[in-house]
């Protein structure tokens, strides 16, 4: 794989109509700056509006991906990612000027093609790879999906289908060497359909740019003629439609004896692109489909996020550690005496935070708290808790050194056994509800496993310069 980041050599555009709304349209690739990653830009619309190409913009997984910003919507992305990704391309930007790129035969091969015509310029700073350490695992039980990502010095996607069709029957194919194999064996593999899924598709307003020369379609119940000839005109096709005796429609013939499955690796490989940085990983996918793809990236990116914002705070990597106290100066306003967190032991992004408070006889508080019987104050219990999730909150923030958390609330706050000298608190902050400027949060803190105080607190988040600090 390689080591410095790239974009392409020169400026190339392909044209022709999207496959679900049948609009023309031209899609220009353009050379992009290091760090830029990939964006889409809707150059039909007011102000060209830029659409990062990641899981913070997915608007819908239906019948493809489909990213968005306000009005500005870009749908069925999939393939041109796949080919970006495919190519190992970092920067790059995707002019476009309608609502969804050309399908071409739908496979990623004309977005490849294109983009081996403009070529590649090595970019002076490294790829910013995510590698995995530790398994990642996603269940759908309902539609029977696992997607697994486990450590690996690479990139390898391997995927299992088991239709039930005897037209396809179980499939399996994996994806080893992206510089060997990608190109050749996966970018030529096309869409594939049932003619259930066509005719459903058909009747409600999709795939109007759907023809036979860009999608395989399967056969998966009886049909006569009339029911074939409904069809064509439902897709606006002019030549008659047949079932081929090898189970698909007009007798389209496979590019590979495995075809279907390859696709869905490269549909895996495109919506993984929406992670937003390249991965070091071998991923493993029985059933996969946009909406479980996209849901797969979402949390592989949130990791990105999280070891991201790690690396940012955290000078030394210290084992069992995620923050330290240096690091947690650098993210909290609070100093000595009132600073109530040692460290920060374990940190899921927008989720849950662990924290810990050594708690000493030589804290301030005890010298009159009690004088003979020290006991540390509920109320700082509390202060400790608040601490955790302000942690987990700014930490959810693009800047938050600019950000203050303010508590406003504190609800159901109970406290069930004395914290003293010598024990050592361990402060859970989950998050119950974000909203734009208020949060609600979860405290709970324990000594030895055992439950010692919980409350809830709802809190602002205000700007350090805004004029409610006062």
């Amino acid at each position: 794989m390689l080591q410095q980041q790239r974009t392409i050599d020169k400026s190339v555009s392909i044209s022709g109509t999207g496959l679900h709304t049948g609009e023309v349209c031209t899609m220009t690739f353009k050379q992009a700056p290091e760090n830029f990653g990939i964006k889409f830009i809707r150059v039909d619309l007011a102000d060209a509006p830029e659409i990062p190409a990641n899981t913070d913009y997915v608007i819908d997984t239906a019948r493809g991906t489909t990213i968005g910003i306000g009005e500005a919507k870009v749908h069925t992305i999939e393939h041109v990612l796949a080919a970006i990704v495919g190519l190992q391309i970092d920067n790059i930007r995707i002019e476009i000027d309608g609502i969804e790129p050309p399908v071409g035969d739908g496979s990623a091969m004309p977005y490849v093609e294109k983009l081996l015509e403009a070529g590649f310029i090595a970019q002076e700073a490294p790829k910013d790879y995510l590698i995995i350490t530790e398994t990642v695992t996603m269940t759908n039980e309902n539609e029977q999906v696992d997607i697994v990502a486990l450590p690996l010095d690479g990139y390898r996607v391997t995927a299992m289908v088991d239709y039930q069709n005897p037209a396809l029957g179980s499939q399996h194919s994996g994806l080893f060497d992206l510089e060997k194999e990608f190109v050749t064996e996966f970018a030529p593999a096309r869409t594939f359909c049932f003619l259930s899924e066509v005719e459903e598709l058909a009747a409600n307003g999709l795939i109007k740019g759907g023809n036979l020369d860009n999608a395989v379609v399967i056969v998966d119940r009886k049909v006569d003629e009339k029911s074939l000839d409904d069809l064509r005109k439902k897709i606006g096709l002019k030549d008659p439609i047949t079932v081929g005796e090898n189970g698909f429609l007009n007798e389209k013939s496979l590019r590979f004896k495995n075809e279907p499955v390859r696709h869905k690796v490269l549909d895996l490989i495109g919506d993984l692109a929406l992670i937003g940085v390249p991965i070091k990983a071998q991923i493993l996918a029985a059933r996969p489909g946009h909406k479980a793809n996209v849901e797969f990236a979402k949390k592989i990116r949130k990791l990105y996020q999280q070891k991201k914002l790690v690396k940012k705070y955290q000078n030394v990597k210290t084992e069992g550690i995620v923050f330290d106290v240096t690091a947690i100066q650098k993210i909290l306003p609070h100093r000595y005496p009132f600073l109530l967190v040692d460290k920060i032991v374990d940190l899921e992004f927008d989720k849950k935070v662990t924290g810990i408070k050594s708690v000493t006889f030589n804290e301030q508080f005890f010298q009159g708290h009690f004088p003979g019987q020290p006991v540390m104050p509920g109320v700082l219990i509390l202060e400790a808790m608040a601490q955790c999730g302000g942690i987990l909150l700014l930490n959810s923030l693009p800047k938050p050194e600019t950000k203050l958390v303010y508590f406003m609330t504190i609800n159901n706050a109970k406290f069930r056994k004395p914290v003293v000298p010598g024990d050592q608190l361990v402060l859970v902050a989950e998050l119950i509800e974000n909203k734009k400027r208020y949060v609600s949060i979860s405290g709970k803190a324990y000594v030895d496993n055992n439950l010692v105080a919980e409350a809830e607190f709802m809190a602002a988040i205000v700007d350090k310069n805004s004029s409610n600090n006062g």
